[in-house]
């Protein structure tokens, strides 16, 4: 049975990791017969949003302890990953993947990748190991491939800063992905253009299943 890596980035879409995009992305690698273990870091989180108004409360939370939320606390922190026990990695989105995992949402261009997170995800990459990203995800593959190709959906900010980068930004539905042959790469816009979780879910189905089948 395939064993697939699962890196979060807590728990809520402009805070953490989208819950939707998670859970859907877990539900899909058991609907195909593999296994997964997730992942995150265990650090204190950029900031802590009320998703009802919107506002930023002062309340500091964790990370790994928010992500584990939505796993049922089968979690483990990212220090734990040993690339040699998966056969690949999918990196669900959300605003935690840009403020917590990254900083990508505050420095655009100038963004810095938590280095645990850099490393977990370059060994994906160095032992050549299919892997996907999804939603704002896809603006970590920069740091981790050589002119990596891409989507974000088709928000034209995001796009040209992730050129800027280096990657190779291309159009897709809400409905599609983005195979990079060469890197064992899938990405899909997922909640970057989803207006509901059937739109989010025939990208994430797709990028699972491919995800698997290059594994």
């Amino acid at each position: 049975m395939k064993n697939i890596a699962v890196i979060l980035a807590g728990c809520g879409v402009f805070d953490g990791s989208e819950i939707n995009e998670v859970v859907l992305t877990l539900l899909h690698i058991e609907k195909n017969n593999a296994q997964y273990q997730c992942f995150a870091p265990d650090i204190e989180q950029y900031h802590t949003i009320n998703h009802i108004t919107g506002e930023e409360i002062a309340q500091p939370r964790n990370v790994l302890v928010e992500s584990a939320r939505i796993t049922r606390g089968n979690i483990k922190s990212l220090a734990e990953l040993d690339v040699t026990q998966f056969d690949a990695l999918i990196v669900p989105g959300g605003f935690g993947v840009a403020k917590n995992l990254s900083d990508f949402a505050i420095n655009g261009t100038n963004a810095k990748v938590n280095e645990a997170v850099l490393s977990a995800c370059k060994a994906f990459a160095d032992a050549k190991k299919a892997t996907g990203y999804m939603c704002i995800a896809p603006a970590l593959l920069p740091f981790i491939y050589h002119k990596p190709q891409l989507t974000i959906g088709n928000d034209s900010d995001t796009a040209e800063a992730l050129s800027t980068l280096g990657a190779e930004h291309v159009e897709c539905k809400v409905n599609d992905i983005v195979i990079d042959k060469s890197n064992k790469l899938v990405t899909t816009p997922a909640y970057m253009l989803a207006q509901s979780i059937m739109d989010a879910d025939a990208g994430i189905d797709k990028l699972v299943r491919n995800v698997l089948a290059m594994s």
